[in-house]
């Protein structure tokens, strides 16, 4: 198949479909997943659609959003391995909140087997996915429901959360850049993820590498709020992947990559020890925090705030050592 033959069958399915991942155009196509993102780039350069979460949608700039069918058949193998690695920061007996997303859909499911967990959520997906662990309590905000991510919005959502305090908060968006931290295109769950945000102590994003130097309308964590990030192994060849983990890292944010080959570590920075083990075919990589971190905004003082872990895990110059293999991968 020539490539505007190709192009042209891919910008059929996208506009089928409105999102598309780049293993299923790569199998209809029947091509490489390298070409197919060749050709998506293509056809971003064009205008015709936008690459995002590992596939390519319809175009819309910072305003679209794909609705949750679309993102639940996009970059599974990555949200997956993410999943694996984050439910590792969970200790027995926490009270966490898990916001709305397709990443901490599968993060839920694995936090099921964490006994003694107290999970705060709008998200009616994660709640599904918690409804029958016997010993773990799930607690829903008030609000509207928001069908294209079943979420709960709105005033009553972020009043409900008003006076909580829990240990981490754990959450997903559209795009996460080291300017603007993690973002989103729509401004109500935005808006529930900041008061989510101002009751944890420590910030948890999941993002797979495709989000990695996106940016979308609205902002939802700055960096300098977010403790630590957890992301797949980007492609040897994605450069804006690796450039935007370094320059995260830059700013403080402790970075766990799930799969990268040869990584070890312990559980992490917080402490985790209880919950459900990293898989052995899981493996992370953690870059310390080069420096302290400004307390979480609306966080008690008797609340962990992130340390200056810099010093103790090698420091900055080691630190950037490690992302930067990344990028030599």
């Amino acid at each position: 198949m020539f490539a505007a033959e190709r192009r042209q069958l891919i910008l059929e399915m996208v506009r089928a479909n409105g999102a598309v991942s780049l293993r299923e155009l790569a199998r209809v196509v029947q091509t490489s997943e390298v070409t197919v993102r060749r050709d998506v780039r293509a056809l971003e350069a064009e205008g015709l659609l936008d690459r995002r979460h590992g596939g390519a949608v319809l175009p819309g700039g910072f305003t679209r959003e794909s609705g949750f069918p679309q993102k639940s058949h996009l970059a599974t193998a990555e949200k997956t391995a993410i999943a694996d690695l984050a439910a590792g920061l969970v200790e027995e007996g926490e009270a966490i909140v898990v916001g709305a997303g397709t990443t901490t859909q599968e993060l839920a499911r694995r936090l099921a087997r964490v006994p003694g967990l107290t999970v705060v959520t709008n998200s009616l997906l994660v709640a599904q996915a918690l409804a029958h662990a016997n010993r773990v309590e799930v607690v829903m905000t008030g609000g509207t429901l928001r069908g294209s991510n079943y979420a709960l919005v709105g005033s009553g959502a972020e009043q409900s959360l008003q006076g909580l305090r829990v240990s981490k908060a754990f959450l997903s968006g559209s795009g996460l850049t080291a300017e603007r931290g993690l973002s989103t295109s729509n401004m109500l769950s935005a808006s529930v993820d900041r008061a989510l945000v101002q009751a944890a102590a420590e910030v948890v994003v999941l993002a797979d590498h495709s989000k990695l130097g996106t940016d979308t309308m609205f902002q939802t964590v700055p960096t300098d709020v977010i403790t630590r990030l957890v992301t797949d192994d980007p492609p040897a060849h994605d450069d804006r992947a690796a450039t935007e983990l370094q320059a995260l890292a830059d700013q403080g944010v402790q970075i766990a990559v799930a799969g990268a080959s040869g990584a070890s570590g312990s559980p992490g920075a917080s402490g985790a020890s209880g919950g459900d083990a990293v898989p052995a075919r899981q493996q992370r990589r953690d870059v310390p925090l080069p420096g302290p971190r400004r307390q979480v905004p609306g966080a008690g003082s008797g609340l962990r705030t992130a340390t200056a872990l810099g010093e103790q895990n090698g420091g900055v110059a080691e630190q950037r050592a490690r992302v930067a293999d990344l990028r030599r991968r």
